[in-house]
């Protein structure tokens, strides 16, 4: 029941509450953004979500335009230049990230859930196993089980069994659970840096930060 209705119902209950409250200090991020460097203030960037459907996700724009298609691309490390003054607040404290309560009332995602990976990374949808495509059978989510279980630092074939385990253990409970353990991640800002190769293979680049 509660993975049918009520975790839609809170959804949309809670990014409304959010909005009410938090409208005023998005306005200002966004004005922020607007006035730090050139471009929008909203980057958007296509996902896979629920049963492979592509949307776009909605952030605050923490690098400079173009990012992706200079210097390391899509990878990006520590003191990354492209990164904005601004920007650099929004990833350490996740504000970027606020935007998305527009895409959970659209419903492209839920508060928790699996983070949709981006349509060609770590693979496309149509190369993931079935057994890995279980994944995509719930809405992705803001957090989730893998974010407060390794966030960054969890290579991608880790990242998408840990998906799995949530989408079988999904319940009130679980995401009453996560949701929390998530604001003292972020408190922390533990975990939000990349360490190590998101996929294991011999080619892949060292890191991933504008996936996320």
């Amino acid at each position: 029941m509660y993975a049918r209705w009520g975790k839609r119902t809170l959804d949309i209950l809670l990014s409304v509450f959010i909005l009410v409250l938090l409208g005023i200090p998005m306005l200002i991020l966004a004005l922020l953004v607007k006035l730090d460097s050139k471009g929008p203030v909203i980057f958007k960037q296509e996902r896979i979500g629920k049963d492979g459907r592509v949307f776009h996700i909605y952030k605050f724009r923490s690098m400079c335009v173009g990012a992706e298609k200079t210097g390391s691309g899509v990878y990006s490390g520590k003191g990354d230049a492209r990164v904005t003054r601004v920007g650099r607040f929004l990833r350490a404290s996740s504000a970027d990230e606020l935007p998305q309560v527009i895409n959970i009332l659209r419903g492209d995602m839920s508060f928790i859930g699996p983070r949709p990976p981006l349509t060609y990374h770590p693979w496309p949808y149509e190369e993931y196993t079935e057994e890995q495509k279980r994944m995509f059978s719930v809405r992705p989510g803001i957090t989730g089980w893998a974010q407060i279980n390794g966030r960054k630092a969890v290579e991608w074939n880790h990242r998408i069994e840990l998906n799995n385990w949530y989408v079988d253990n999904l319940s009130f409970g679980l995401d009453f659970r996560i949701f929390f353990n998530t604001f003292y991640k972020v408190f922390k800002n533990a975990d939000n840096e990349n360490v190590g190769a998101t996929v294991v293979t011999a080619t892949t680049p060292e890191e991933e930060t504008v996936t996320k």
